[in-house]
């Protein structure tokens, strides 16, 4: 299955142009794709007049004798070495079509705004940031928070890891379990089936899903397996289904997985050292979504709205952003970003996000979806993130700090945590 539709790429060549141009990625590669395209097709249409000339030519064969079938049987020789130079001149041009279009990225949403990482449009805020001024005392950031509450250990992280490893301890560890808990309960009430995912998986389905791209960077191989570490559940979720048909009766299907993910952070040195921010294995509660393509927007739309649901009841203030095209990610056709604010960066920082891939990743994994009239045909998938641990827990720990180092607990999570309303500092 081609991983965009070949009749739009030919049909509106220059929509395509601009997608590749407004992610600033190279516009040439539609050309490239195009020309490779119609040798695909052409060679396709050489080796079928060739076969059925071949064809004809066995039944004159089978009826001659003589000096007619020998001259018949030369011509056969020579007709038969054409069919195997049309038939590897096709295979050699489909390949080259495939490998083009794998390097060819979703087509950007018509009303997403045009330019890099600073050039998303705010679309709303929500909550209300803290005046710690006017409380009386200067906010503490989260290592130090973590700290006093026995919580966090990233010395110790780097001594068995290296940097960016952590251990969460204590009240730190119920508070991620508190928080995975409930993240997983809002999505089950919302009709997400709970998965479990596995952290390691075969190449067909990372590259699949867009990450072996621009994104390959931060990906962790393990060469001597041919598997990867994911870096989101995003990747299972998608090739759970991979070389399937579904039928259209079962959609929507809603998946919330659970999984250890790993990044290398590549190209990140030097920003975000401190803490628990930004980190090489963490734990995140993803949804993921499988629906008929015309639905897909509708269901962008309800994402976000289960994203803020949960920043809301962790009362959190944040603004939802409309990610721009330069900073989209290779599977993305939109994405939006709920970030939160952190006090002690005087900034808002990204915490969730949902993505739509339209057919892109379907297409990729060849995972379809059958009609009542019988008819099979790609459907879409979306994905966001409900629950990013660590950078949760930097959130709540710096929006709910007290002058004395605890921290309040939200309503939310106090089910989670044995009815705790407040997390104490420890004695030491």
């Amino acid at each position: 299955m081609p991983v965009i539709d070949l009749r739009l790429l030919r049909e509106d060549p220059d929509r395509v142009r601009a997608s590749q141009r407004a992610r600033g990625e190279d516009a040439g590669l539609v050309d490239a794709l195009l020309s490779a395209d119609e040798r695909r097709r052409s060679s396709a249409a050489r080796f079928d007049e060739l076969r059925a000339e071949q064809k004809q030519l066995g039944k004159l064969v089978s009826r001659a004798s003589g000096e007619e079938k020998a001259e018949l049987l030369k011509q056969a020789g020579e007709l038969s070495a054409a069919v195997k130079a049309a038939d590897a001149e096709q295979n050699a041009a489909a390949a080259e079509t495939q490998e083009l279009l794998r390097g060819l990225g979703n087509l950007v949403h018509r009303d997403v705004p045009v330019g890099g990482e600073e050039d998303f449009a705010l679309l709303q805020t929500h909550g209300t940031i803290r005046d710690f001024a006017a409380e009386g005392f200067a906010p503490r950031d989260h290592l130090e928070l973590g700290q006093m509450l026995g919580a966090i250990d990233t010395e110790r992280g780097a001594k068995v890891s290296g940097a960016r490893f952590y251990f969460l301890t204590g009240i730190g560890a119920l508070l991620e379990l508190a928080l995975v808990n409930a993240a997983i309960a809002q999505a089950t009430a919302a009709g997400f089936t709970p998965m479990l995912t596995p952290a390691l998986v075969k190449p067909q389905a990372m590259e699949g899903t867009g990450f072996l791209g621009q994104a390959a960077a931060d990906v962790y191989q393990l060469e001597r397996d041919d598997l990867y570490l994911v870096g989101t559940s995003e990747v299972p979720l998608a090739g759970y289904h991979m070389d399937e048909i579904i039928e259209a009766g079962r959609l929507p299907l809603r998946y919330a997985g659970f999984s250890p993910c790993f990044r290398r952070e590549a190209g990140s040195y030097g920003k975000d050292t401190r803490g628990i921010f930004r980190v090489h294995q963490f734990d995140k509660v993803e949804m993921f979504c499988y629906v008929a393509p015309e639905e897909a927007e509708a269901e962008h739309a309800r994402l976000l709205e289960w994203e803020k649901q949960w920043l809301t009841g962790l009362e959190l203030p944040f603004r939802v952003i409309d990610v721009a095209t330069g900073d989209l990610g290779a599977s993305a056709s939109r994405k939006y970003d709920c970030e939160a604010w952190i006090p002690t960066q005087g900034k808002y920082r990204e915490l969730t996000s949902a993505s739509n891939c339209t057919e892109f990743q379907a297409r990729r994994l060849s995972i379809r979806m059958r009609g009542t009239d019988g008819r099979t045909r790609p459907l879409a998938t979306l994905n966001g993130t409900l629950c990013a641990v660590p950078r949760t827990i930097v959130a709540l720990l710096e929006n709910h700090q007290q002058a004395d180092g605890s921290v309040r607990v939200p309503e939310l999570l106090r089910p989670h945590l044995g009815g705790r309303e407040l997390l104490e500092p420890v004695r030491k």
